[in-house]
């Protein structure tokens, strides 16, 4: 018998024995009674007080009594009870706190909960309680705290809340609420507290009589469906300081009567649709410390009027379509921590009065229309951190001014006009960590006192002008991950103090001058995910002691002069997706062991190099691989081994020497003849090669197919005619759904594909939706094959906007090129000019969120832990492995899909939002975060670093551990 049965067993004999011969009252009994039911053990021991020998429960811990013996407070927090709600306390008339917080608790409340009429404080928040919130509880009206958030509550708010006339504070947050919110809550005179966000299913509007809670301090309906405009009758609210309904539905403008909110200190609107401009009225809100409008449609200016607002902690407007300058009264705000703007139409001059706000962290101003030169007033800012402003019309030079800002950890100048040098002193800066200067017109050499920068992780200066040698003082930055110098003027060899970085995750040189060979000491650089030498002038040959890395995804070194064999020690580098070694002088044949790349699913491009002899058979072991590039070399023999690699989407081997007849697959058949040109001994038609053999006993089967060939393209023509002549005089008369119909599907699979487009669209019906969200709907769809696939409908195009093809192509070519064991597959994608679908794995198992919510598979901790494991697996390759990164921006347990080992796929990692707004790239930046997952710091700044993704993943982790609901 086990020590927890054997617990509940004694408990049951001392309630039964001292029932008759104790002196323990009827309270106590019906709170051992309650305890026996824990089915946790392991809180056993903190209840040792709880003896059966007393006359009262009075002295137990938990417990407090009022004067006449009867308990009046049961506080239990964060202790594993088990068990369901303590019916047995129904009949406890002096109880007025019951707080069970974070106990484990399951089950519903029974309606008998009114019974509790002395209560004051109910607290039930973060455990597992499910089924409606009972009317009931209209009945406790001495009720002054009620605290339900963090459960699976579900159905509406119960009217009779209403009844609580003292209810000063209202936590429902995170639960599975549905509806509307009852105008009844407007009879909570004394409610200072109201927290309903993280219910989706709240919708409708914002009830007009919330307005009579005049006592009313915090309004929280974020992450939930409300809708409609933000009423003006909230004017009444003057002792309100947070009104927080962001990542909603809310439409129409912010109200000027806001501005008589006078106590207001926290203004969070973000992520929702509300338009027209930033009201003056704003500036009228003295007590102001927080404003967070960002990833709306606010337009016009920055309202001069919010330079009244002197106390303003933090400002976020990013993601608007906000324009013209930054007005002069800004100059006030001298308390400012965080000014963020990214994502907006803001031009001029980026004014030097930035320099007077002492207090600053974080400067945002990335991706606007800002000109003129970076004010050296910046350097003023001592507290800085984070300076961000890529993506403008910036030019002149870079202040050597921001080398006196000494907590900087991260600057991102990139995508601008800058010229002249990068001043030598940011290199002495002790906390910079991030230094991206990607794509200006900078010039000069790296300053050779680079290696002062010791707390460097990321140094991307490509797409320049710089010049001369790369700095053997690099080889000093043993925190560097990532080194990108590429697209440049540097000449010489390639430094070998580069392998003492042995943190390099990431080395990417190509486009330069370089020459010399690749250095032998990048065999110490074990954990390399990606490396770039292509288009430089190196020799040389490969060095054997690469295959020493044994991380490496990428091995990129096309376009050099390297000579000599492809060494089979690159057969040891088993991780390897991608192996470019095209257009160089190798000669020799291609070794076994690169057949044993079994993770080559990418590419694998050895062209226009000299290699002889025939292709491997072991290249039969590349099931995986969708592209193989083995054009203009020496290559003979047939192509017989190609003919069970299913899973490729491109093949060329022009311009060799192969012989033989093609593999008689479909995909061989399919490909164009300028694939196998040059090859004069291949025979790529069989049919051809036989009548070539017997072309003189053909004579008169060919004039026979000759003949038949022509009656068939008349035939068509006529066709063609009437079918045209039809359409032009009935077109009119095809409604606009029949339009859709004969627009051409362009399909692009990154993997080899049984099923065609055919075989998806007509399997989108209501029927097969499983899901939705920002993004579109997503349908289970099972082909012909019984393949079962995961398809995501994007939601379709506003009038007036127009798909650009070859960006969205762009955009998801690169993202299909992912491949990881924990990200979910990304198949293919169709896109016909006004409907864009992308084909994905489908995971049976759905989302570890509504695995922990739904509890319909039992997750024991081992199958908890091993889905976490693999869901920081899958997110240290976004942040670490791909070119570039890829941040996640919504991680979150419904975002992380379990397979049937309960293996962590991650899924919906931003690819609707890279390809929202007519597939522009711009619209990569906007971060979607989660309510309870957004990191406090970054929570309201998009484009961050990875922290914010850890942070989120963070909160994924304690939900794992304890099942619970975000924090």
């Amino acid at each position: 018998m086990s020590g927890n049965a054997i617990t509940i067993v004694v408990l049951f004999l001392n309630i039964s024995v001292f029932s008759a011969i104790s002196a323990l009252n009827q309270e106590g009994l019906s709170l051992l009674s309650w305890l026996s039911t824990s089915n946790s053990s392991s809180s056993s021991a903190l209840f040792s007080s709880w003896n059966p020998d007393h006359q009262n429960p009075c002295r137990w811990d938990y417990i407090r009594c009022s004067s006449d013996g009867h308990v009046r407070e049961i506080t239990i927090t964060s202790i594993s009870l088990s068990t369901g709600f303590p019916t047995q306390l129904f009949s406890f008339h002096h109880l007025t706190t019951l707080v069970l917080s974070n106990g484990n608790l399951s089950g519903e409340i029974p309606p008998s909960i009114g019974n509790l009429s002395s209560l004051i404080t109910l607290d039930l928040s973060y455990n597992a309680l499910t089924g409606d919130i009972p009317a009931e509880i209209g009945k406790l009206t001495q009720l002054q705290e009620l605290s339900l958030n963090s459960n699976l509550f579900h159905g509406g708010i119960p009217r009779e809340i209403g009844n609580c006339s003292k209810l000063w504070k209202l936590e429902l947050f995170d639960n599975q609420l549905s509806g509307k919110i009852p105008g009844e809550t407007g009879q909570l005179w004394a409610l200072e507290i109201f927290r309903l966000g993280g219910n989706s299913g709240i919708h409708g509007e914002i009830p007009m009589q919330i307005s009579n809670c005049k006592q009313l301090a915090f309004l929280g309906l974020a992450e939930t469906g409300i809708s409609g405009e933000i009423p003006s009758s909230l004017r009444e609210l003057k002792n309100l300081k947070t009104l927080s309904i962001y990542t909603a539905k809310l439409t129409g403008s912010i109200p000027p009567e806001i501005g008589k909110l006078s106590a207001l200190e926290n203004l969070f609107l973000y992520e929702n649709q509300l338009s027209g401009g930033i009201p003056e009225e704003l500036g009228m809100l003295k007590n102001l410390k927080k404003v967070l409008i960002w990833k709306n449609k606010l337009s016009g200016s920055i309202p001069s009027s919010l330079g009244n607002c002197s106390g303003l902690l933090v400002v976020d407007f990013s993601l608007n379509s906000l324009g013209g300058q930054l007005p002069a009264t800004l100059v006030n705000l001298v308390a400012l921590e965080e000014f963020l703007l990214s994502g907006n139409n803001l031009s001029g001059e980026i004014p030097p009065y930035v320099g007077n706000f002492s207090r600053l962290k974080q400067l945002e101003l990335d991706n606007n229309m800002f000109s003129g030169e970076i004010p050296p007033s910046i350097g003023q800012l001592k507290k800085l951190s984070v300076f961000f402003a890529w993506q403008n019309q910036l030019r002149g030079s870079i202040p050597a001014e921001l080398a006196e800002c000494g907590k900087l950890e991260a600057l991102d100048l990139s995508h601008n006009f800058l010229t002249r040098s990068v001043p030598g002193s940011l290199f002495n800066l002790k906390n910079l960590t991030q230094l991206l200067l990607i794509s200006n017109r900078l010039s000069g050499e790296i300053p050779p006192d680079i290696g002062n920068c010791s707390s460097l992780i990321r140094l991307r200066l490509g797409s320049n002008n710089f010049s001369g040698h790369i700095p053997s003082g690099i080889g000093l930055l043993q925190n560097l991950i990532f080194l990108e110098l590429s697209e440049n003027h540097f000449a010489g060899e390639i430094p070998p103090e580069i392998g003492n970085c042995t943190q390099l995750e990431m080395i990417d040189l190509h486009g330069n001058e370089l020459q010399g060979t690749i250095p032998t000491s990048f065999e110490s650089l074990i954990r390399l995910n990606v490396l770039d030498l292509s288009s430089n002038s190196l020799g040389g040959t490969i060095p054997q002691n690469l295959g020493k890395l044994t991380s490496l995804n990428k091995l990129v070194m096309s376009g050099n002069y390297i000579t000599g064999l492809i060494p089979k020690s690159l057969g040891s580098c088993k991780d390897l997706q991608l192996l470019d070694i095209s257009r160089n002088r190798i000669i020799g044949s291609i070794p076994e062991e690169i057949g044993g790349l079994q993770g080559l699913d990418i590419l694998l491009n050895l062209s226009w190099n000299s290699l002889t002899g025939p292709i491997p058979e072991s290249f039969s072991n590349l099931s995986k691989l969708a592209n193989l590039d083995l054009s203009h070399n020496m290559l003979a023999g047939n192509l017989t081994v190609l003919a069970g690699l299913d899973n490729l989407v491109s093949l060329d081997v022009s311009y060799n020497n192969f012989s033989g007849t093609l593999p008689d697959t479909k995909f061989m058949h399919d490909l164009p003849a300028t694939v196998f040109a040059g090859n004069q001994n291949l025979c790529i038609n069989r049919d051809e090669c036989y009548l070539n053999i017997n072309l003189h006993g053909k004579k008169s089967t060919q004039n026979l197919v000759l003949r038949t060939f022509l009656s068939v393209v008349i035939t068509v023509t006529i066709v063609i005619a009437a079918v045209a002549l039809f359409i032009r005089i009935h077109g009119g008369t095809f409604d606009k759904n029949d339009e859709e119909k004969f627009l051409e599907w362009h399909f692009t699979p990154f993997q080899k594909l049984n099923f065609s487009i055919n075989d998806i669209v007509q399997s989108l019906s209501d029927s097969n939706i499983i899901g939705k969200g920002c993004s579109g709907m997503v349908y289970c769809v099972e082909t012909p094959t019984k393949q079962v696939i995961a398809v995501k409908k994007l939601w379709p195009l506003k009038k007036g906007e127009f798909p650009d093809r070859d960006l969205f192509s762009a955009e998801v070519q690169t993202l299909g090129s992912i491949r990881h064991k924990n990200i979910v597959r990304l198949l293919g994608c169709c896109d016909n000019g006004k409907t864009r679908l992308l084909l994905l794995d489908y995971i049976s198992n759905g989302s570890l969120g509504g695995l922990l919510h739904e509890k319909k598979i039992f997750l024991d901790w081992d199958a908890r832990y091993n889905i976490i494991v693999g869901a920081a697996q899958g997110l240290a390759y976004l942040h670490h492995d791909c070119i570039p990164p890829i941040l996640h921006r919504d991680i979150k347990a419904n975002n992380i899909l379990v397979g049937p080992q309960f293996e962590a796929f991650l899924a919906d990692f931003g690819l609707a939002k890279l390809v929202d707004a007519s597939g522009s790239p711009s619209a990569s930046n906007v971060v979607a975060g989660s309510y309870g997952y957004i990191a406090p710091e970054y929570g309201y700044s998009m484009r961050i670093t990875e922290k914010s993704d850890v942070y989120s993943y963070g909160v994924v982790l304690l939900r794992g551990a304890d099942r619970k609901g975000t924090i």
